[in-house]
C-alpha cells in the first residue's frame, strides 16, 4: 500500500506525519508528532511486531509507551509506502550493535530520532543514514558539554559567541555528532570528543578517528520547524 493510498483510506496517522524537504541526495525525511489518544494507540498497536509490542509494554510511563507506539507505527507506515507492503509486514530487524535495519535489504537504510513529543525519520538509498533532532530552546550546561564532548577547535569556534549563540551552536554540534554515531551504530559509545565538526558555515566533519573520516561523511541541516535543530548524516560506509 503506497503512502497516498494510506492517506486516501483515511489513516488517522497522517495528521501526525508528513514529508519535509531534504537537501541530502537520495534521502527523504519525515516529521512526526507523537502525542495520541488511548483509542489511537489501541488501533495502532497491532501494526507493531511482537518484539516491538513487548518493548512498548516495558516503558515505565504510559505517555512514553504511547509515543513509542506512534513513532514505530509512523516508521512502519513510511517504510511500507516505499517497499509496497502493509505496515505490519515491514521486515525490521536488529543488526550489528542493535541498530535497526531492513532484513535482507541493503539498498535502503533508515534512522529515527525523538525529542519532546516529535520524531524525525530519515530514509536513504545512499550508504548509511543517521538523524538527530533537539529542541532549540533546550537548556544545557554549555561549559560542561564543551569540556567533555567538544574538540579544542570546536571550543575555539564558540569562544567568542554570546551565551545563547554558544548554547545553540553546541546543540547543533551535538546533533551532528549524535547523527553520525547513529549511522555507525556506535551511539553513546562514539568518541564524541575526537569527532571534530565545523558548523560556522554549513555543517562539515573536519576530522576524527575511524570510521569518522571527513571523506566518508556529509552533514546536512534538516528543514524542520524553527523550534528545533536537526542534522542528517550520510556515511559512505
Amino acid at each position: 500500500m503506497s503512502l497516498d493510498e494510506n492517506r486516501a483510506r483515511g489513516n488517522s496517522l497522517w495528521p501526525r506525519v508528513h514529508a519535509v524537504p531534504s537537501s541530502a541526495p537520495g534521502t527523504t525525511l519525515w516529521w512526526c508528532t507523537l502525542d495520541a489518544t488511548a483509542d489511537e494507540i489501541a488501533a495502532w498497536r497491532p501494526v507493531l511486531s511482537d518484539a516491538e509490542r513487548t518493548r512498548a509494554s516495558r516503558f515505565g510511563m504510559p505517555f512514553l509507551e504511547a509515543r513509542y507506539v506512534v513513532g514505530r507505527t509512523a516508521l512502519r507506515t513510511v517504510l511500507a509506502g516505499v517497499l509496497g507492503v502493509a505496515p505490519p509486514d515491514v521486515p525490521i530487524e536488529r543488526g550489528a550493535r542493535g541498530r535497526p535495519r531492513l532484513a535482507g535489504d541493503v539498498r535502503l537504510d533508515f534512522n529515527v530520532s525523538h525529542t519532546a513529543g516529535v520524531a524525525l525519520i530519515g530514509l536513504t538509498s545512499t550508504g548509511r543514514i543517521g538523524v538527530d533532532v533537539e529542541r532549540r530552546d533546550r537548556q544545557i550546561n554549555v561549559g560542561g558539554i564543551a569540556r567533555k564532548f567538544l574538540t579544542e577547535a570546536e571550543r575555539a569556534d564558540i569562544a567568542s559567541m554570546d551565551a545563547d549563540a554558544a548554547r545553540c551552536a553546541v546543540l547543533t554540534l551535538w546533533t551532528c555528532k549524535e547523527a553520525m554515531s547513529k549511522a555507525t551504530g556506535d551511539a553513546l559509545s562514539a568518541p564524541f570528543a575526537r569527532i571534530d565538526v565545523d558548523c560556522r558555515d554549513g555543517r562539515r566533519l573536519r576530522g576524527g578517528p575511524d570510521p569518522y573520516r571527513p571523506g566518508d561523511w556529509a552533514l546536512y541541516a534538516a528543514d524542520v520547524p524553527s523550534d528545533y535543530i536537526a542534522t542528517v548524516a550520510l556515511w559512505r560506509a
